[in-house]
């Protein structure tokens, strides 16, 4: 089973994959946990050139291929291998994540970014993406709280911000495999209702139901 985490920065979703993962080995599923971009050799030299504030005047189609390579390795390097060996890959973002991004928010035509996305995941698609959804206010408040510098991708404004969530919530209404959770409550009632959905997938698909 292949579960995806998306949302805006500071969405709260690092924490909520780190819960999960361990909830699923306490079940005694093997589960890998990655995040993107990154997770490989490659992954990770593309990620500081993504982050970095020193490469700011990158266009935005060089950042839109430079996420697709690194997912590109990612996907053949680890996720395939990983999925077919029965593994419960949970990864903090995926190709959702370009669409809002790249797509909705930097104004690149959609139905390239989709042709990209394809492409880079080797028709390789999530069975769960949870979607954790907070007002930009709050993603400025929690920064504030956290004292954290900004890198590249997190020091784009507030408008940027709304289009990337207005993006999410447009493939949400599209992708039946969408859960969308209110990113503002409680850290421990995010967890519960992220798992009685990852519990009912896993029974679903251990005896052979379809997936709602």
């Amino acid at each position: 089973m292949f579960i995806t985490f998306e949302g805006l920065d500071f969405s709260g979703k690092s924490t909520q994959v780190k819960l999960l993962s361990d909830r699923l080995s306490l079940a005694d599923h093997n589960v890998l946990v990655l995040r993107e971009p990154g997770g490989t050799e490659i992954g990770e030299k593309i990620r500081k050139l993504l982050l970095d504030k020193a490469t700011m005047g990158m266009t935005d189609v060089s950042e839109l291929f430079l996420f697709s390579a690194s997912r590109a390795q990612l996907v053949d390097e680890v996720v395939k291998p990983a999925l077919e060996g029965g593994l419960v890959v949970v990864s903090d973002r995926y190709y959702d994540s370009t669409t809002a991004y790249q797509g909705w928010a930097r104004g690149i035509s959609l139905d390239s970014v989709n042709a990209i996305n394809r492409c880079a995941s080797g028709g390789i698609v999530p069975d769960l993406t949870f979607f954790l959804d907070i007002p930009v206010a709050e993603v400025e408040r929690r920064i504030q709280r956290a004292r954290s510098n900004k890198d590249r991708m997190e020091s784009n404004g507030k408008e940027f911000y709304e289009k990337v969530r207005q993006g999410y919530l447009a493939l949400a209404k599209q992708e039946k495999r969408f859960r969308v959770l209110d990113g503002e409550k409680g850290v421990d009632d995010l967890h519960d209702s992220i798992w009685q959905e990852v519990d009912s997938a896993l029974k679903q698909t251990a005896t052979g139901q379809p997936k709602k």
